[in-house]
Formats: structure tokens, C-alpha cells, sequence
């Protein structure tokens, strides 16, 4: 594969947030600012990118319920059959005796994955739910 141009900009900070990014830089281990610099402005496309309608995502949806709760496994899985186009996969995690964790790995145009995890997190019997969008990564740069 070849190696990519970058190109160089400058970047004007006031001391005290410089130090701030140094320390960080060191603490996850980035070998220098720009490396860093690039994965938070990747982070942010990523964020910004997921926000318009349209754009295709991936990402997971976790929910934690109780399964004693009548009926919610029923609904959860009757909703994610609805959207087996979206819903890649899923891990089922019995956490204790009452509450399960599931992760569904979804991918699909962004206001229907979120939709559909919306649908999820409100099902009865749900105690918590999140999604959590990342990119497919056909639209950013290694």
C-alpha cells in the first residue's frame, strides 16, 4: 500500500491547554501530538458525519433488563427480527440471575439504527440502554 501525503498546518494554543494535550499524548501513548491531533479530529468527523440522515453507520446497541420482566425478551427479539437488515450480530450475557446484558452490533443508514435503538432502550423492562455510533471507515483516512 502507498503511503499517503499529509499535509502541515500549524496550531496555535495557549500554554496551560498545550500542556494538557502533552500529558495526554503521553498517557495514551502517542508517539507524537500530530497522531493524537488526527484520531481527535477523526473522533469528531465520526460524530458529525453520523448526525445527518442518510449516512450509512455502524455501531452498538447495549441493553441491560431484567428477563423476569414478562414479555421483554419476546419484544426485543421481535423488534430486532424487524431490522435484520441492520442488526449484524448479538452477544447475550447473563449477568446475575435476573438481568442479562445484551450487544447488538448494528449497521445501517443513521436514522434508522437510531430508530431502532430507541425502539429497544424504551421497551418495557429495560433498565438501561445506549447506543454507540462509530464509522464504517470508507469515509476516513488510516
Amino acid at each position: 500500500m502507498r503511503s499517503q501525503k499529509v499535509a502541515r498546518f500549524s496550531v496555535s494554543l495557549p500554554p496551560n491547554l498545550l500542556r494538557q494535550l502533552d500529558q495526554m499524548v503521553r498517557e495514551k501513548g502517542y508517539h507524537n501530538r500530530s497522531l493524537a491531533i488526527s484520531d481527535m479530529v477523526r473522533d469528531n468527523l465520526v460524530d458529525h458525519h453520523q448526525k445527518f440522515a442518510g449516512q450509512e453507520i455502524a455501531g452498538t446497541i447495549t441493553l441491560v433488563y431484567d428477563h423476569h420482566k414478562q414479555h421483554v425478551q419476546t419484544a426485543l427479539t421481535d423488534i430486532q427480527h424487524d431490522h435484520h437488515e441492520v442488526v449484524v450480530s448479538t452477544l447475550h450475557v447473563h449477568l446475575d440471575h435476573h438481568n442479562c446484558l445484551e450487544v447488538l452490533v448494528v449497521r445501517g443508514e443513521s436514522s434508522l439504527v437510531k430508530r431502532i435503538a430507541e425502539e429497544l432502550i424504551a421497551a418495557k423492562g429495560v433498565k438501561h440502554g445506549k447506543l454507540t455510533v462509530t464509522t464504517t471507515g470508507k469515509d476516513l483516512p488510516a
